[in-house]
């Protein structure tokens, strides 16, 4: 048997009255989700439990069933290893943002999507001038970008606002500060280099020429989830399986690094909706030559969901379906006779009208190889998978599901 998860990031959404009351996943054009839909399974799963933030890192720790009170310590570490950088015992890192702020208002969480190219420049241009060998700068993709501090006297105890959650807020009320005593260096620290940035980017040749392009600046850095080393279990070791991971972010990479997977960014991969669907869809195929599962993501619906763009949302949707899901089922078709078994669902939902992600439970469709079908259920939708045989699931109970005989 072979097993595969499509995780289409921030699919999930609430009913829109532009779409007729439908959500964007029942609007769009399936036809690949709609024939599997035609003999599946279906449920809910909780990706962000209280007491964790409502960020990616958690949700896809928890998809696959790691346990979030011992693996999870922060976004910046887990991004570090997907980056391919490794940690000291006393660094802390940190998730860094560029963003654009306009009249001390956070107006973009991700400067307008910025090009590698153009974010890799202004990030060599802060470490230039505000690293030092305790503090660096690490380029990551598009705005997504680390920051190690390096030293006993750094903490993780820092409260910290979701860039991607605070759209339309005053960025200075909402900086990071200490939560205990021993973090108020840091505190200090993060506050300096976000007010420092503002100085350095305002008047960067990278941000003058976006600007004249009509493109939102990069004119600040947000620095956000420090962490320090993880130390998680092998996927293998909790599941007996050996599993493999495909992404464009480092958080995802990052959690497949860190949990003994092979952790691969094919060719073209972008993290947003003009990512090359079919490279992911080839490499997955590749991957179960040697694997036994494959955790595909893609970062695409999640971005047009944090942009409150509907119409692009549904497009990426529909894109995923015809692209990436029928691309991978024909390449299989053609390399394997084992069966299969897939499992499709979001991380979380990034409701348009909202543009943050929700703690709602998410829908899942279980399709394949000895799966018990909901035979009153044609359509994979949130509605749908309220009514599935499979509610409310949690903790590692879906990849349970997924692997069970």
């Amino acid at each position: 048997m072979k097993y595969v998860t499509f995780l289409l990031d921030g699919m999930a959404d609430y009913p829109i009255d532009e779409l007729g009351g439908k959500t964007p996943l029942e609007y769009a054009k399936t036809e690949m989700l709609d024939k599997l839909a035609q003999n599946a399974s279906f449920g809910t799963f909780l990706t962000l439990p209280e007491g964790f933030p409502t960020s990616s890192d958690v949700a896809n720790l928890s998809v696959l069933g790691w346990d979030l009170k011992t693996a999870y310590t922060g976004r910046g570490a887990i991004e570090t290893y997907g980056a391919g950088l490794s940690m000291r015992d006393d660094t802390v890192a940190y998730r860094v943002n560029l963003i654009t702020e306009k009249d001390g208002i956070l107006l973009d969480y991700s400067a307008g999507h910025i090009s590698n190219e153009e974010a890799k420049i202004l990030i060599e241009t802060l470490n230039e001038r505000l690293g030092n060998e305790k503090i660096i700068f690490y380029t990551g993709v598009s705005y997504r970008h680390i920051l190690h501090l390096n030293g006993d006297e750094f903490s993780a105890n820092i409260y910290y606002a979701k860039p991607d959650s605070s759209h339309g807020e005053k960025w200075e009320e909402i900086l990071p500060y200490a939560i205990d005593s021993e973090a108020k260096l840091t505190e200090e620290i993060l506050r300096e280099m976000i007010y420092k940035s503002k100085e350095i980017l305002a008047n960067h040749f990278i941000n003058k020429k976006r600007i004249e392009e009509n493109k939102y600046p990069a004119n600040l850095i947000w620095p956000w989830s420090g962490g320090k080393k993880p130390n998680m279990p092998s996927f293998e070791s909790l599941y007996g399986k050996k599993g493999a991971v495909i992404s464009a972010v480092d958080v995802i990479l990052g959690i497949g690094k860190l949990g003994g997977m092979e952790a691969i960014k094919p060719e073209g991969a972008t993290g947003f909706i003009d990512t090359n669907y079919e490279n992911k869809a080839k490499a997955a195929v590749e991957l179960l030559k040697r694997n036994d599962f494959v955790y595909i993501h893609l970062e695409a619906i999640d971005e047009c969901g944090h942009l409150g763009d509907l119409k692009l949302k549904i497009k990426a949707i529909e894109l995923a379906d015809k692209r990436l899901v029928n691309t991978f089922f024909s390449e299989y078709e053609k390399t394997f006779t084992e069966p299969l078994r897939v499992l499709v669902l979001p991380d979380h939902p990034v409701p348009v009208k909202l543009r943050k992600h929700t703690r709602d439970k998410v829908p899942f469709m279980l399709w394949g190889s000895g799966v018990e079908v909901d035979e009153n259920i044609k359509k994979y939708s949130e509605a749908n998978c309220l009514k599935g045989k499979y509610a409310d699931l949690k903790g590692r109970e879906l990849m349970d599901l997924l692997f069970s005989k």
